[in-house]
This record gives C-alpha cells, structure tokens and sequence, in this order.
C-alpha cells in the first residue's frame, strides 16, 4: 500500500513512519509514504496558496489551483494508476471499522490535509472522492486525523501487525466494543484477574469475553445493539444480562 499526504506540515508524519507498528512496517517495506506541500505549486513567489473568501468573512480560504497540482502530482506515483482521494473533514461521513476495512484493502490512498478555514468547494467537487470525520469536533488541521486514519487503516494491512489476531479482535472489528483484558501480577490493588481467565477452560473464556462485550456495548453504546442482527448465543447472553441488571437492587439510599 502507498499513502500519500498533501499537506503543508510534511514533517508532522514523521510520528506515525518513524515509530511504533507503523514505522516498523515502513521500514520492512509493507508500505510506502510521501508528502506532497501544495506551496509547490504556488503562483507566486511567497508560496502563498490561500486566499480571501468570497462573501467575507473571517479566516483564509486554501485555493483550487495549487491543490489541483498537488493532486494530480500524487496521483503520477500511485501504484495502481489512480489512488482514492480523502479530504479530511468534520463535514465527512464518520470513520468506522468497516471504511477502515474497505480502504485497507486498495493499494494507493491520498490524503488532502485541510488548513484555515478551509478549501475552495469546486475542488471538493471536481477532485475529492470522499470526505472522512473521525468525529463530530474541529481541529487546526487534517494532519491529526489522516494520521488517525492511516493507523487504523495500516493495522488491517498483512503483516504490519506480528499476530493479525490482535486486529479481529479488537473493538469494532465484529461491530461490539472490546472485552476487557488482563494480565500479570494476578492482584492488583485488591483486584484480582476473574477466575474464569485461569480456568484454561476455552470454551467458557470465548462465552466470557462474548458476554462482557455485550454488556460493555450495552452500557456504553447501545446504538451499536440497536443497528445489530444478534446471533442466537448473543441474544441468549444480552438477556441474561439484563436478566442480571434486573435483580441487582435499587440504591435508595440512606433513609432518615
């Protein structure tokens, strides 16, 4: 897979090719990464590529021209010939596992960093693919998120992560929120690793992390259970959850 970022902040990828699964993976070649700055491809000598906007307003607007060129400058080293172009926006659709997935899968991604108070609509329209939120909150540019993106994405490419087990289990990777996850020293804080873990029972520890999920979804986001179709051991399992939920008393507290 190649990534390529148009942005006028280059260096801050350092972060994300230089370290951690992902710098490991670059350095092993399983993907390759470039960073094209639109002052390139200025008209004028400062580098200037923003401009007023028309209408008024406050802030500076990043102008088609330059980020055109940009495009069609990254799309000349793309693998495949023609890579998906994203621009990354709090006016896209939200970023899930399951785009994470579909774009895991294509061999050329070009990711247009937003700066100012944005960019000029008909390069949106004629140039852009896609627009992509990683959620509902506005940030100084779209560096930040197409690093977001990058990661999430790279994980689902074979063989950046050492056991691909570790990403289908992860949360939202069968559309719950993940288990929760233990390790050494068995007691912490008075805490001890629930027994079932111990048991070396395989059976009873996939039921275990089935149900905690659940219940974790349930709790924290029901509207990812209300869009689900359970299957009969999931359906079994909420209802004895909130079978469970139903027997714990009420907290009334002190009563004078």
């Amino acid at each position: 897979m190649k990534i390529q970022a148009i942005t006028l902040f280059p260096e801050m990828f350092d972060s994300i090719i230089g370290y951690g699964v992902t710098g490991r993976a670059a350095k092993q070649g399983l993907w390759q990464f470039s960073a094209i700055n639109p002052r390139r491809f200025a008209d004028n000598k400062l580098g200037y590529i923003d401009d007023r906007p028309f209408g008024g307003g406050p802030g500076m607007i990043m102008m088609a021209p330059p980020l055109k060129a940009a495009i069609d400058a990254a799309q000349a080293e793309t693998i495949s010939g023609r890579g998906r172009v994203i621009y990354l926006s709090p006016q896209g659709s939200p970023l899930t596992h399951g785009k994470v997935s579909e774009l895991a899968r294509l061999d050329d991604l070009i990711l247009l960093c937003g700066r100012y108070e944005g960019i000029d609509e008909r390069l949106l329209q004629s140039s852009v693919d896609e627009e992509i939120s990683i959620g509902d909150f506005v940030v100084s540019g779209g560096e930040l998120p197409a690093m977001m993106l990058m990661d999430a994405v790279l994980r689902l490419v074979p063989g950046v992560l050492g056991d691909m087990q570790s990403a289908e289990q992860d949360s939202f990777s069968d559309g719950l929120l993940d288990c929760p996850h233990y390790t050494k020293p068995l007691e912490f804080q008075g805490m001890v690793v629930p027994e079932v873990l111990r048991s070396g029972n395989h059976g009873l520890i996939a039921r275990w992390r089935l149900k905690q999920s659940l219940q974790r979804t349930l709790a924290r986001r029901p509207d990812l259970l209300a869009r689900r179709s359970l299957i009969p051991q999931e359906a079994r399992l909420l209802q004895e959850i909130e079978q469970e939920q139903q027997a714990i008393p009420l907290d009334l507290g002190n009563k004078q």
